[in-house]
């Protein structure tokens, strides 16, 4: 079955090859009140109900973590995306990111939370038959049952299809008899279905839904991890496991479709949980800076201070406005009901759709969070170190989310190979693109226009496009069929994109904000034009460092030329910018509140 063709901004990767005009992106300021209402109410349960038992949970006092999950069960949080008709809400991306935010404020529930809801339950909600939806899903959403994802094993992390799992046919064809162990597992220790990856005959990757009452099947000891003190991490052990033939997720030997398009949507989930877990940080940070005393003045009248602060907010902003972007596109593309048939039965297009944005969202996220935890850490000072104070949690648990769900590295090779896979099959015209960039590169581009810092970076980013493409263009003319072995380029590439998709959406998100009127509009400027400032300079460095292996001689200078003049920009006050930032943030306390209207 041929698959329908979707608008322009609904087509994943299309934002290389196309404008978008602002009125097409969704943003936060679009939310409506039951969208707001559910974020609402899970940010009122971390406060009451996980917070106050903060240290036992840090300590895995045991049957806490189980119990406070449960009770976010009962008040509908986890089982968002779950069809009404097996117990969930089943509402979509846009609604399920500000309830993703506020319990990833600990990170370890978070994590908690995502494992269940998103990657645990959602091979099941998207692949799973009508009977295996009927048994399992209604006690996964009420919180009676919880679930874990099982695909890394100790030899097979970022290369998972090496799983050394087995699954073999029972001579009476009623099981599959499963043997191996699954590493790093998150909800091991509570968890009462497995989803598991493993290899019908040694060959054929296939998923597998395994109760933990099965026999055979054991956990390992809780691992002593760096940070998610919270949450369990173990093996999961399968010794001669019978498994139920009718437990095969979708079919024997389409595991790996599963397993990698589950992982998109894990992807997602945890960029928009590093989001909220970066808000938590900067609220911290802002209260810490106005309230510290350093030569008789608050440490927030202080420019490096002030610097910081207004960094991690135009941060926030980009991976925000990129969030709900794709947020909405997955959820109109699903609203479509097109269907992919690859595998029986057939499941919502979106999942395969956005995994580059996917992807995006996950790399800019995870290390947004970092930055902006370090940061937080950094104004605290001394303070900062201990454990007394919170950026030393959050600075140890940021670290593991660029490793989670394909580590940072293996997300970088996937958007360029993407790009060119979905090229090679007809649905982006990668190479006729390029070619058009080289000639556009040639003439004079037009003017700015002058006065309008928002429409100028606009007018940037579609220039960048085109200087991304220039260099997508010149690696396979350069490289051809062995551009999937450089590395390094495809990482260049990776990184260009995800500026752009960041950049972009910041910027119509701001238009949109400019459109709509008001106070805040300007504070939306102000954040857009601070990362959209800053990525010139990072988008042009890494080009030259791409174009130097690409090009010698006389080539090299015309590459360099063309790249420089694709992403001429001049120098904004950022200075200004983010002290203004700063000073708004002082203020009203928080980044949402940043945004609100004065």
């Amino acid at each position: 079955m041929a698959e329908k063709e979707l608008p322009a901004h609904l087509i994943g990767g299309n934002f290389l090859f196309t404008d978008t005009k602002p009125e097409l992106v969704f943003t936060p300021e679009d939310l409506g009140s039951d969208e707001r209402e559910m974020a609402a109410t899970a940010e009122k349960f971390m406060d009451k109900e996980v917070f106050p038992q903060l240290e036992a949970l840090e300590h895995r006092e045991e049957g806490l973590a189980r119990k406070v999950f449960t009770q976010a069960c009962e008040i509908g949080l986890l089982g968002l995306e779950v069809p009404e008709q097996y117990g969930g809400l089943g509402v979509g991306k846009v609604a399920a990111i500000g309830v993703a935010e506020q319990l990833s404020r600990l990170a370890g529930f978070g994590i908690t939370c995502g494992a269940h809801s998103g990657i645990g339950t959602g091979p099941i909600t998207f692949f799973g038959n009508d009977a295996q939806k009927a048994k399992y899903l209604p006690k996964l959403a009420s919180g009676e049952w919880m679930a874990a994802y099982c695909l890394s094993e100790a030899g097979s992390g970022s290369d998972a299809l090496g799983m050394k799992t087995k699954a073999v046919l029972s001579p009476d064809g009623k099981h599959y008899i499963l043997n191996g162990a699954k590493m790093w597992i998150t909800n091991a220790a509570w968890a009462d279905v497995f989803v598991i990856f493993a290899k019908v005959d040694g060959e054929h990757v296939t998923a597998f839904i395994v109760e933990k009452t099965f026999p055979g099947v054991s956990t390992g000891r809780e691992e002593h991890k760096l940070g998610l003190k919270t949450s369990s991490t173990r093996r999961v052990i399968l010794e001669d496991t019978p498994v139920p033939v009718e437990n095969v997720l979708g079919e024997v030997g389409k595991g790996a479709y599963i397993a990698f398009n589950i992982l998109n949507l894990g992807r997602f989930s945890l960029g928009a949980g590093t989001m909220g877990g970066a808000k938590d940080m900067l609220r911290t940070a802002v209260k810490y800076a106005g309230e510290r005393q350093q030569f008789g003045k608050p440490l927030v009248s202080f420019g490096l201070i002030q610097h910081k602060l207004g960094e991690m907010a135009a941060r926030i902003y980009a991976i925000e406005s990129a969030l709900y972007r794709t947020a909405r596109q997955m959820d109109d593309v699903k609203a479509t009901g097109e269907l992919v048939t690859t595998i029986k039965p057939g499941y919502f297009r979106a999942i395969e759709e956005f995994a580059l944005e996917c992807s995006a969202v996950k790399v800019a996220g995870s290390e947004i969070l970092t930055f902006v935890a370090d940061e937080a850490l950094q104004i605290h000072g001394g303070y900062g170190f201990t454990e007394e104070f919170a950026p030393a949690r959050a600075t140890r648990d940021a670290r593991i989310n660029r490793i989670f769900e394909g580590t940072n590295e293996i997300n970088r090779l996937f958007i360029p190979t993407n790009l060119l896979r979905r090229a090679a099959k007809g649905k982006l015209a990668l190479m006729a693109a390029a070619m058009a960039a080289f000639a556009e590169a040639q003439k004079e581009p037009p003017a700015e226009k002058a006065g309008d810092d928002l429409a100028t970076a606009q007018f940037l980013l579609g220039r960048a496009k085109k200087a991304v493409l220039l260099l997508f263009g010149g690696a396979h003319q350069k490289f051809g069929d062995k551009l999937i072995h450089e590395q390094e380029v495809l990482a260049v590439l990776s990184d260009l994109c995800i500026d752009l998709f960041l950049g972009e959406s910041a910027v119509l998100r701001a238009l949109k904000a400019r459109a709509r009127g008001g106070a805040a509009a300007a504070v939306h400027a102000d954040l857009a034009l601070t990362w959209v400032n800053d990525s010139v300079a990072r988008m042009e460095n890494r080009a030259r460092d791409a174009i130097a292996h690409m090009a010698t001689g006389d080539e090299l200078k015309l590459q360099l030329g063309l790249a420089r003049k694709m992403l001429r920009w001049t120098p904004l006050d950022t200075v200004a910018m983010r002290r203004r930032l700063a000073a708004r943030l002082h203020a009203v306390g928080s980044y949402p509140a940043l945004l609100a209207a004065k």
